[in-house]
């Protein structure tokens, strides 16, 4: 068969193509369009196939309804530059763990109880790293999060505030040893992470199968050891070192 000549740009969609290395959809992409110059090819070959660009065309949103125990929330903005005024590079942004409520689902059934959100509209929280599911909508960057992924409620800018949730408590981590019993000076990297703490904070209780709270064994004011890398990790205003893990990865009270 005569090969066939094209000088011609087409746009494509994704699905026109069965086998294409490089050029993978994703999701939430509906159609990708496709500058291609076309020097020669035959009914049996795309050898010569060239892109020369390629835009992306993605779904927009501009409200969005949770159902049962999940919860909408706006992120912050990523951090892009320090405090000192130098830029970070994508791979150092710190990914934030806070942001407002927009809106909430209508709860969740625990027995024969209906239980509402225990969050509000309006209210400031932070939520577990890793969590959730990232969406757009009007422009701005949202998580939704199901309601025991949020950690508690931060009316301010120091995390020494927060109200945990739920069966979660707030820990003023110790203070890391700086020196051996011998006297050396530890560097950063080889001090060991502390395992244990003073509780500041703690939640409501976990619910038992009936919906009712059942209160945690631990108070504020109790010094406690905890899994090591268990929770999450915040730095206060004051440089302190706080921690947010749920009463069962406390091993002990100390006393």
């Amino acid at each position: 068969m005569a090969a066939t000549h094209l000088t011609s740009t087409s746009s494509l969609t994704i699905n026109t193509l069965p086998s294409f290395e490089g050029l993978r959809s994703a999701s939430g992409i509906s159609k990708i369009n496709v500058s291609v110059a076309y020097p020669s090819f035959t009914s049996r070959s795309f050898r010569g196939l060239v892109v020369r660009a390629a835009s992306i065309t993605t779904s927009k949103y501009t409200s969005v309804k949770p159902l049962g125990d999940r919860v909408l929330i706006k992120t912050k903005i990523v951090e892009e530059k320090t405090t000192s005024g130098i830029f970070l590079p994508t791979a150092a942004q710190k990914k934030p763990q806070s942001g407002e409520v927009v809106a909430i689902g209508s709860g969740k059934k625990v027995g024969d109880k209906k239980l509402p959100v225990a969050v509000k509209t309006g209210a400031e929280v932070v939520y577990s790293k890793y969590t959730g599911t990232e969406i757009e909508v009007d422009g701005s960057s949202h998580l939704i999060v199901k309601e025991d992924d949020i950690i508690g409620i931060l009316e301010t800018d120091d995390v020494k505030d927060l109200k945990p949730l739920n069966d979660r408590l707030l820990i003023k981590v110790a203070e890391v040893e700086n020196k051996t019993s011998g006297g050396l000076l530890l560097a950063e990297s080889s001090k060991e992470k502390p395992s244990f703490g003073t509780v500041v904070a703690t939640g409501p209780g976990v619910l038992d199968e009936e919906g009712n709270r059942i209160p945690l064994p631990v108070c504020s004011g109790n010094t406690v050891l905890y899994s090591k890398y268990a929770g999450n990790d915040f730095k206060g205003v004051d440089g302190s070192d706080y921690m947010v893990l749920r009463v069962s990865d406390v091993m002990a009270v100390l006393s």
